[in-house]
């Protein structure tokens, strides 16, 4: 079983082609991990943006006579 994991664990440096897919690859995932950051940053405002204005349009309609 070491073997096979040692194997595994080298195929990298055995094939120069799946290095560079792999760097590309992990790359690829830090992009995608930081645009999703960026948008769950971007949705955390948008929502707070939107249930101030609900809060303050719920709050203008109360004051208003019946």
């Amino acid at each position: 079983m070491a073997k096979a994991l040692i194997g595994h664990l080298n195929s990298d440096l055995r094939d120069p082609r799946l290095a560079v897919e792999n760097a590309r690859l992990r790359n690829r995932v830090a992009e995608l991990e930081s645009l999703v950051l960026r948008l769950s940053e971007e949705n955390d405002k948008l929502m707070a943006a939107r249930a101030a204005e609900i809060l303050t349009s719920d709050s203008a309609q109360e004051m208003q006579p019946a």
